[in-house]
């Protein structure tokens, strides 16, 4: 079996939990070894493990600004990432492929709870539209390899995902990291307040990172069609309370000022999830608040010797 990303936020819990569940051989290609945008170091990769099962997992990521910054290196590693591990699979004869898309490929304006039924009835938000688009590709691909060669490939796609081990750079991590880290500093330095980009307005929905490893994995196990599946909890909340419960996790009291300059990214975000439960018995575990729990011990102890990622 093959974890791409297995060293990764999700992948190092996706792996944990493939161990804990008996999993004898698990091998997780590092970029250092395999640049699984070329095609060479992905024939490479199946030639050195040989495996039944690719879980690929790895992705260039980050929240609004490096999206901003890096859009076109998001697209192309991301899109020839998964487009090469896929076709390299079927030419190989791989018995199932699990790939990982992300909530960012649907439309700006979809109705809220998103259905996977409506990927496709507009443009993705702007800001994130080319990561977003190259990993709608996958399904494209998963169907279209069914389709013609019945390979069997499923595609996930998953809400913000957050949890201990996540990326806490302000520069390139997604919200709930960069309000952590900027509430623990605001609170060190007894400052009077943080300022955060947009108006608070937009929602989001956010799945803990022990809940979306489980949901890959009964899926991998139970789930071999090539529909679309959510992952997520079913729960909006907005940025602006968001923000507030985690100062008051925190214990910063000063005040929460809104960069109204900078954009809000999607002006909502919630998904129905009702598939995952229907075809693969999935259901979220974790509530909001006790993950960001977690998540902010984790950040206490770990805060000196944080995962940093840069483009």
């Amino acid at each position: 079996m093959v974890v791409t990303g297995g060293a990764g936020f999700l992948g190092s819990v996706v792996v944990a939990q493939l161990r804990a569940r008996g999993c004898p051989t698990i091998i997780v290609p590092r970029s250092r070894d395999y640049d699984l945008v070329e095609m060479s170091a992905v024939k490479r990769l199946y030639d050195d493990a040989a495996p039944g099962l690719v879980i690929h997992l790895a992705a260039r990521v980050g929240g609004i600004g490096a999206n901003q910054a890096n859009a076109g290196k998001f697209f192309y590693d991301n899109l020839m990432m998964g487009t090469q591990l896929m076709e390299m699979g079927r030419r190989r004869g791989l018995k199932k492929f699990v790939a990982l898309a992300t909530i960012c490929a649907y439309p700006k304006f979809t109705p809220v709870p998103f259905t996977e039924d409506d990927l496709w009835i507009g443009y993705p938000e702007e800001t994130n539209a080319p990561y977003g688009l190259a990993k709608k590709m996958l399904l494209v691909q998963s169907q279209a390899y069914r389709q013609q060669y019945g390979f069997n490939s499923i595609v996930l796609f998953p809400v913000n995902l957050y949890g201990p081990g996540d990326n806490f750079d302000l520069t390139t991590s997604h919200v709930i990291p960069a309000l952590i880290r900027k509430c623990f500093q605001a609170k060190e330095e007894q400052r009077a307040e943080i300022v955060l980009w947009g108006d608070g307005s937009a929602t989001r929905e956010f799945l803990f990172v022990e809940d979306a490893a489980e949901g890959i994995l009964r899926a991998a196990e139970f789930y071999n069609e090539s529909h679309p599946v959510n992952l997520g909890t079913g729960e909006e909340i907005t940025i602006r309370s968001l923000a507030s419960m985690i100062a008051a996790e925190i214990g910063f009291t000063g005040r929460i000022e809104w960069d109204t300059s900078k954009p809000n990214g999607q002006p909502r975000r919630c998904l129905d999830v009702n598939r995952a439960k229907q075809f693969f018995g999935f259901q979220a575990r974790y509530s909001l608040r006790e993950g960001l729990k977690k998540t902010i011990q984790w950040f206490h102890a770990h805060r000196n010797s944080l995962r940093e990622v840069t483009f």
